[in-house]
């Protein structure tokens, strides 16, 4: 292999490396089409119905934008936003159309699953959209239980293209479906402390019903996305001592950890392992109570880095956008139970009393004893967020070495040439 050839390849590399790197951060739909005013509508109501957040989570996805005057039924006031949301699941097809791959359909013409047939919503075959290539380089879109009198979609241009990961198109009409547009009522209230009380978590439920600002913020959330994570009664009760050592701030934050603001049935639970934010998050400044998660044979893990993992142990309540799981532990965020640095939410000091001549007890900041899967939690060696900050960017630390090392190789075969 003569020298161009080596440092031919050596670039590959860098460009392979660099690649990897930009699909590693992932993509944000609504930032996407945040930077084209034409799509306001329709990026609004991805967020609305809370559509954006499920796209983030895919990879090689296809989104037919609309602009803001083709709307045409999405607009409408007089549909429920579920409605909404299984009509713009039609337009994100679970597969890659780049602008080439468009015009490049074999016999001209494919059918694509789309987001509304892995909803579970879609009968039949009525969540695929058929994609024709028409003369003159049109290209159309049609859904598979369309009307006969119904007019195909047609593609207007690509917004944004991330290869084989995102492909952001503008069509020129919303698809019209019949199941995707059929009326489906508001979800029913749904009183959480009383589900959480009928099944497993009663003990739970007794915590947020005694915690104000916990529960507000629950209730609040409840009906735009969440997911509700309820240690079983057992799991409460061994860890009530160093639940009651906590001040106020902390109990409410520790109870805000168990939620995270973002609907996940149990299947994609399991198939989308990594870091999860919660409530507490946001009601804690300059904080990050996130823990990950992960599969764990049948069922999903949950790890804070603080003691044992908690496992998924029933599900209490599975509705979109509401889910509610049982879980082994009682989570423990490594922002209360490794630093010690916030002393509004660390564990409060424990009374004094009378002197007395016997050794002196450990503090309450060490938390209190509990049983032999809790014990070494607060016991463990304190570590700083910048620890955490370190440890959370490894994977970026040595995405870079990686690429520091491939420029030195090019360097290197150059000079040997």
């Amino acid at each position: 292999m003569d020298a161009r050839r080596r440092v031919a390849l050596a670039a590959a590399l860098v460009l392979a490396l660099a690649a990897a790197a930009g699909v590693a951060e992932g993509y944000n739909i609504t930032k996407i089409l945040g930077e084209y005013p034409e799509y306001s509508q329709f990026n609004k109501l991805l967020t609305e119905t809370r559509l954006a957040a499920d796209i983030n989570k895919r990879r090689t996805i296809t989104v037919l934008a609309v602009a803001n005057g083709d709307m045409g039924g999405l607009a409408s006031s007089g549909r429920t936003l579920q409605t909404k949301r299984h009509m713009l699941q039609l337009h994100v097809l679970v597969d890659y159309y780049g602008g080439k791959k468009l015009h490049q359909l074999a016999h001209g013409v494919t059918a694509c699953s789309t987001m509304f047939q892995e909803s579970g919503s879609a009968p039949g075959m009525s969540g695929y959209v058929n994609i024709t290539q028409r003369r003159g380089g049109k290209v159309t879109f049609t859904a598979e239980d369309a009307e006969e009198s119904a007019s195909p979609s047609s593609y207007v241009k690509t917004v944004k293209e991330i290869p084989y990961d995102l492909a952001v198109l503008q069509i020129d009409s919303v698809l019209a479906s019949p199941e995707a547009e059929a009326p489906v009522a508001a979800p029913a209230p749904v009183n959480i402390t009383e589900l959480l009380s009928k099944k497993y978590c009663k003990s739970f439920a007794g915590l947020l019903a005694a915690d104000a600002e916990a529960f507000s913020n629950i209730n609040a959330t409840k009906d735009n996305g969440l997911t509700l994570f309820c240690p079983v009664d057992s799991a409460v009760a061994s860890f009530m001592p160093k639940y009651k050592n906590l001040t106020a701030k902390g109990r409410t934050a520790i109870l805000l950890f168990h939620a995270v603001p973002d609907y996940y049935s149990l299947q994609l639970l399991e198939s989308n392992s990594g870091k999860v934010s919660t409530l507490a998050t946001s009601n804690v400044a300059k904080k990050d109570y996130s823990f990950d998660v992960e599969k764990d044979g049948d069922t999903a893990a949950l790890d804070t880095k603080v003691g044992a993992t908690a496992s998924v142990t029933a599900t209490v309540k599975d509705d979109d956008p509401l889910a509610v799981y049982a879980i082994s532990k009682f989570l423990q965020p490594k922002e209360l139970f490794k630093s010690a640095k916030d002393k509004d939410l660390a564990p409060a000091p424990a009374p004094v009393g009378p002197k007395k001549k016997t050794k002196k007890k450990p503090s309450a900041a060490a938390s209190p004893s509990d049983d032999d899967d809790e014990s070494d939690d607060a016991d463990s060696p304190a570590t700083s967020d910048e620890d955490a900050a370190d440890k959370d960017g490894a994977a970026s630390v040595l995405a870079g070495w990686a690429t520091t090392a491939a420029a030195a190789t090019i360097a290197a075969l150059a000079l040997a040439a």
